[in-house]
């Protein structure tokens, strides 16, 4: 198919070597200019939902506390939002009150960017050959007045010097620098684009009204492939079929085994025709397939060289090696004589209910000539069917199987057995619904894709017993007159049909319940072989009807992540689904058996994605016994690289002990059996004297540990009336003071003091932090007092030269603890 191309989205600022002589006249202004109108388109282009590692935006799971507005959807996630508001609240400690007052809300709206939904393209990270910035695309109104009041806080926020010096000496300058070309997405502009927000977080639609999604390649050089299941094993494994023969098996780390998982070219019915039907077509895995190792194949057979047949086997996996089958393990379950080379059917599923669906086609040809009413409205043929049987056991008659107890047509006589449903033409990919991840809506409901004739093209729910029409219709319209005039008939009609001017082969889908694209899920994505094109249902659940939707490749924008393609090859094998209920489809540019171009695709909705941890699993361990192939991607993804790029992190923010002007507020830590010494004060020179103590020997630990005790938290309305009933009892006098605390003249009745340090040379702090309970907030209060400490008297000499120092007299000090 042909490849859009991706030049701008890999364009880089031009250099001045693209001007040559007879350019010279673009120097100055112009080429300014030039370069302006030139990325104003490039933005405009690659615009759209992306957070900064490079994937859509999400919901977070939980309520943010501090990027707010960005709950709902963004690209931040609770431990994100900690980590921008941990970063905040340090910078607010450096600048101070004052600063924080002016600057508070300022600097949270610029730091919360990085949850916007459009955080890639305000920080320039759409292009991922390009540095990402530190500060956001600020418009240049808002960042000029953000420069005059906090341009003393743009240290904090990058570590550019080119952004550093040009704040520091010209507003303009460093406003341009930040500015985005394109101001429907500078901040706070952004916020205000109708266009950009009123459909956030929903599917992209085109001006039709089609879902625009994009394709990650998975694996490639595949020969006609025509299913890819999964074992069930907790594994994730995925085993991929061709229509030779051959079954590999893909790790989830995108690498195929050297050797085949199955290999039965040898016995499969295939030919090099283009678009011939016959080969191997079926494959499915026990439901106890873990400990059981059982699986079920289908494929065509001629034997002696003229009488064609479908079959329908039991094969093992190997005891010696958990990715490789055991090729003398085949049990034959059935097989079906086929009247013609086209219609072989070849859908193989295990229903919720234990028991294997087989799905036949009619017997080939065209209109069913087979008998007076076909094969598909004879209940006594095995084509054109819905069978089900239990394969856990066997039956009297010697069949390798058993019949279910309650099969519709069990007490029919003029009906086989197996016969679940009838009136089917050649369904082409059937699936199980796994049902809504939480109500279980839909679980164990299966849908088929039935391939038509002439007109239409249908979409069916397999229900026990159901007649679906073939072939008196052929979607809702009549195909054999007089087979469908006929009372009788009570057919079951398709959820959705289409006319053979959208498509001319049915491949069905799967109801998407998977994970990564919330968006997607409940919508039944299935395709047409013949013309390539991707369709939707959505289930009306009130009126039980379908409505479909149509599945475009997005544009250059839409899918402008990294190894995301919005191509894929015209014709639509089958669609499969990973044990994680991921959805993936099987194509090929040339629908021959014998052709390696075969690709294999996984959906992906560019719009909005699960929140990060949410779809993590831990695969079991795969033993390998062989070699690993790893996967080399063909096709040219939108972005030309398929690897993320990395954004690097700003640096910490390093607290000084001391900022000018204020100091940093005290963090509490833990505490132990036996808690430290606490000063009540919490000044510098305080803090000296805790580092000093904590020099003492363990003799004088033991008398610090054994003076010291931590007093009961007591509310602020409180604490004075305790104080003077506490003062009574150790003087018996009330306290005349009640705002100082009573806790050193306690303890120089109890226990000996310790001798007082002599702190170095400090600048005294003008001010102090106090934590009030009530607000939790921290306010900035003047302190006219010096720190106390416990002073014995065989230690008042050394205190009297101290306060000397310091021009206190002692008379003063000692009227503070009477």
């Amino acid at each position: 198919m042909p490849r859009e191309p991706d030049s701008l989205s890999r364009a880089k600022i031009p250099d001045d070597s693209f001007l040559n002589k007879r350019t010279n006249w673009l120097q100055g202004p112009f080429r300014r200019v030039i370069i302006i109108i030139y990325f104003s388109y490039l933005r405009a282009t690659l615009a759209h939902p992306q957070c900064l590692d490079y994937q859509p935006p999400f919901k977070p799971p939980y309520h943010l506390e501090f990027c707010r507005h960005y709950e709902k959807l963004g690209c931040c996630d609770q431990k994100m939002d900690n980590r921008i508001a941990m970063r905040y609240w340090d910078i607010m400690d450096l600048i101070g009150d004052e600063a924080y007052a002016v600057c508070g809300d300022l600097v949270k709206d610029i730091m919360c960017q990085e949850c916007s939904p459009y955080a890639a393209h305000l920080f320039d990270a759409e292009d991922p050959y390009t540095p990402v910035r530190h500060l956001p695309g600020l418009c240049l109104t808002y960042c000029s007045d953000f420069h005059s009041k906090c341009h003393s806080v743009v240290k904090y926020l990058t570590n550019s010097r080119t952004l550093l010096e040009t704040c520091e000496k010209d507003r303009s300058h460093f406003c341009n620098l930040i500015n985005l070309s394109d101001q429907d997405y500078c901040y706070p502009n952004v916020l205000k684009n109708n266009d950009l927000y009123s459909s956030l977080g929903k599917v992209v639609e085109d001006t039709k009204g089609c879902l625009q999604l994009c394709l990650t390649e998975v694996a490639n050089g595949l020969r006609n492939p025509v299913l890819m299941v999964h074992s069930g094993d907790d594994t994730h494994r995925m085993f991929v079929a061709e229509q030779v023969g051959f079954v590999w098996v893909y790790l989830k780390d995108g690498s195929r085994l050297e050797q085949p998982f199955l290999d039965i070219s040898g016995e499969v019915l295939t030919t090099p025709w283009l678009g011939d039907e016959r080969g191997f077509l079926g494959l499915a895995f026990h439901p106890k397939y873990r400990n059981s190792g059982r699986f079920f194949i289908y494929y065509s057979i001629l034997i002696n060289g003229k009488l064609e047949k479908i079959r329908i086997s039991e094969m093992k996996v190997s005891a010696h090696d958990m990715n490789m089958a055991d090729s003398l393990s085949e049990r034959v379950l059935l097989e079906i004589e086929e009247p013609a080379a086209n219609h072989n059917g070849g859908q193989l599923l295990f229903g919720l209910d234990g028991y294997l669906y087989i799905f036949t086609g009619d017997g080939g040809k065209a209109g069913d000539p087979f008998g007076k009413f076909g094969n598909s409205q004879n209940r006594s043929a095995l084509l054109g069917k819905v069978l089900r049987i239990d394969v856990d056991g066997s039956s009297i008659d010697g069949k390798p199987y058993k019949i279910p107890p309650d099969n519709p047509f069990l007490r029919e006589p003029d009906a086989k057995p197996e016969v679940y449903a009838y009136g089917v033409r050649n369904m082409w990919r059937c699936s199980v619904d796994r049902g809504d991840l939480l109500t279980g809506y839909g679980r164990g409901r299966i849908f088929c894709g039935d391939v038509g004739q002439n007109r239409y093209e249908e979409v069916d729910i397999i229900v026990k017993g159901g007649n679906y029409g073939w072939r008196a219709k052929e979607g809702f319209e009549c195909f054999d007159m007089k087979l469908c005039q006929n009372t009788s008939l009570d057919d079951i009609l398709p959820i959705f049909a289409y006319g053979h001017h959208v498509g001319k082969s049915v491949t069905g889908g799967y109801v998407y319940r998977g994970c990564e694209s919330p968006n997607l899920s409940g919508l039944y994505i299935f395709g047409d072989f013949m013309s390539g094109r991707l369709m939707a249902l959505k289930e009306d659940k009130k009126s039980g009807s379908w409505k479909e939707k149509n599945v475009c490749m997005g544009d250059t924008k839409t899918c402008s992540f990294p190894g995301l393609i919005n191509h894929h090859h015209k014709f639509i094998i089958s669609f499969a689904e990973d044990e994680a209920g991921e959805l993936y489809f099987l194509a090929t540019s040339y629908p021959n058996a014998m052709s390696p171009f075969g690709t294999l695709y996984k959906f992906m909705d560019p719009s909005r994605r699960a929140p990060p941890g949410k779809c993590k699993y831990k695969p079991l361990p795969v033993k390998l016994r062989g070699k690993k192939v790893p996967f080399i991607p063909r096709e040219l993804t939108v972005l030309g690289i398929s690897e993320t790029p990395t954004r690097s992190p700003l640096e910490k923010i390093i607290l000084p002990t001391k900022p000018p002007g204020t100091r940093q507020p005290i963090r509490a830590k833990p505490t132990t059996s036996a808690p430290k010494k606490k000063i009540p004060a919490k000044t510098t020179t305080a803090k000296l004297s805790q580092k000093k103590l904590k020099k003492t020997t363990p003799a004088k630990e033991k008398q610090i540990n054994a003076s010291t005790k931590t007093p009961k938290k007591v509310p602020p309305n409180k604490k004075s009336l305790l104080q003077t009933k506490k003062d009574k009892k150790a003087t018996g006098k009330p306290s005349h003071n009640p705002k100082l605390s009573i806790k050193g003249a306690l303890e120089r009745k109890r226990t000996k003091s310790l001798k007082p340090t002599k702190p170095k040379d400090v600048t005294k702090p003008k001010v102090w932090l106090q934590k009030i309970e009530k607000t939790e907030k921290e306010v900035k209060k003047p302190v006219k007092s010096k720190p106390k400490v416990t002073v014995s008297k065989k230690n008042q000499d050394n205190s009297k030269r101290q306060q000397q120092k310091e021009n206190i007299p002692l008379s003063k000090k000692r009227k503070l603890f009477k």
